[in-house]
């Protein structure tokens, strides 16, 4: 590891350093003991965070409210701008960012790992939150003698917290939370404010804000758009960016066109973007189906141009521990998927599949017109009328498959622009 970037007080790292360790899924239980030990800090000291899990950043909210000295240490490049706190908090040189990245002659391993160990050794103390016994955090603090606990077994096992104010939420009540959760004061402040657990904070945040999945999936493509670097690049054009779209309640199971339409070179490229807490071990049913995957390649051949998928893996959808790439164009099932590296041009390894890419979806039109003697043709009046009756009967895809002489793809497609599928 090297810092390859500070921001803030650098003078915060020559004070006595406490780093903040903890698991990466915290129950809800230890959140209020933690918060205690924030509160109690000593701050002649500097506390050093990290912000890869949602307990982290509730921490980090917490330190820069308490108006604690911390250290924020994040890997390759910092990303959360527009945070109140934070713009506040290095406005009164009371927080150093520093952002570190991983030497090649760190070796394989994860970045996160590295990364603790690297900073382990530059602190005089370990204060530890939550950490699961059977982690990597766990074996990481085996033979050092200068930790705190924070809590104690009892804390650890303490069942989660209940409701102690059963009442329904007040507008004054929802003004204040909705007021302090845009201005990146946390839940801790929440709590202390309005009176209430963090549980049901969590709970009320969520039913107030942006439904919890469509915002990962909003943060990831944010992830992905930065790392395209389109700015620095006068060949790389966004010619167009569907990302999921919703109404309050009303949120879409899925969308038929990928979420960005690139342009490189007079070359067009579809991206479309996953994130998920770890690799899916049936991808066919738990990322993107057959007849998703099949949908996708008719609207490569539409728009004759390659879709690619990136995967997001672990971490924060704004900051993933992993990515991977794969061609939705290419007919194989199950998905063949490349690893990049945070040190990687996502740009670099499309253009490297480009050439094969195009090739492919030129010998799977071929095989599908070989296979359905009507695919890729216009759809005549006739054929529409046929189609809603017999779906309408209940005809199953297969069966309109067979009738029509049309691919899976060009069935579904067709039915969900008549408005018969959803």
């Amino acid at each position: 590891m090297r810092i390859v970037q500070t921001i803030g007080n650098q003078l915060l790292w020559k004070r006595e350093k406490t780093l903040f360790l903890t698991s990466r899924h915290a129950p809800l239980s230890c959140y209020e003991k933690v918060f205690q030990w924030v509160e109690d800090f000593d701050k002649t000291g500097c506390a050093v965070c990290f912000n890869t899990s949602e307990f982290e950043q509730e921490v980090l909210k917490t330190l820069l409210v308490c108006h604690v000295p911390t250290t924020l240490v994040v890997l390759n490049q910092f990303r959360d701008r527009y945070n109140v706190q934070i713009e506040q908090a290095l406005k009164e040189n009371r927080l150093l960012i520093m952002v570190l990245k991983k030497e090649e002659s760190d070796g394989k391993g994860f970045s996160a790992r590295i990364r603790n160990q690297y900073v382990i050794g530059q602190v005089q103390h370990i204060a530890c939150g939550y950490i699961n016994p059977h982690g990597s955090i766990f074996g990481l603090l085996a033979g050092h003698s200068n930790i705190i606990c924070i809590l104690n077994k009892e804390d650890i096992i303490r069942a989660a917290e209940t409701e102690t104010k059963p009442y329904r939420w007040t507008v004054a009540e929802d003004k204040r939370l909705l007021r302090m959760f845009y201005e990146d004061m946390g839940i801790h402040a929440i709590h202390k404010a309005i009176g209430r657990p963090y549980s049901t904070i969590y709970i009320r945040i969520k039913s107030l804000t942006m439904n919890d999945e469509l915002l990962k999936g909003r943060e990831f493509e944010d992830y992905v758009l930065e790392r395209f670097n389109i700015l620095e690049n006068d060949t790389l054009t966004l010619k167009e960016w569907r990302g999921d779209k919703s109404k309050p309640g009303i949120y879409p199971e899925n969308n038929s066109t990928p979420d960005f339409v690139f342009d490189y070179n007079g070359h067009s490229f579809a991206i479309e973007c996953k994130w998920r807490n770890h690799m899916p071990k049936d991808i066919g049913k738990e990322l993107i189906t057959p007849e998703r995957q099949t949908i996708f390649q008719q609207f490569a051949v539409e728009r004759q141009m390659p879709v690619f998928l990136i995967l997001g893996i672990g971490g924060l959808p704004s900051d993933p521990d992993g990515l991977c790439l794969a061609d939705l164009s290419n007919p194989a099932i199950p998905l063949s998927f490349s690893n990049i590296s945070h040190n990687d041009s996502i740009l670099n390894k499309i253009t490297q599949l480009l050439p094969t890419t195009l090739h492919t979806k030129h010998t799977c039109m071929q095989q599908q017109k070989e296979l359905y003697a009507n695919a890729y043709k216009p759809w005549r009046e006739q054929e529409d009328q046929q189609l809603m009756t017999l779906y309408s009967e209940g005809k199953s895809i297969d069966e309109l498959m067979s009738f029509f002489h049309r691919n899976r793809g060009g069935i579904i497609a067709r039915l969900r622009k008549m408005g018969l599928l959803k």
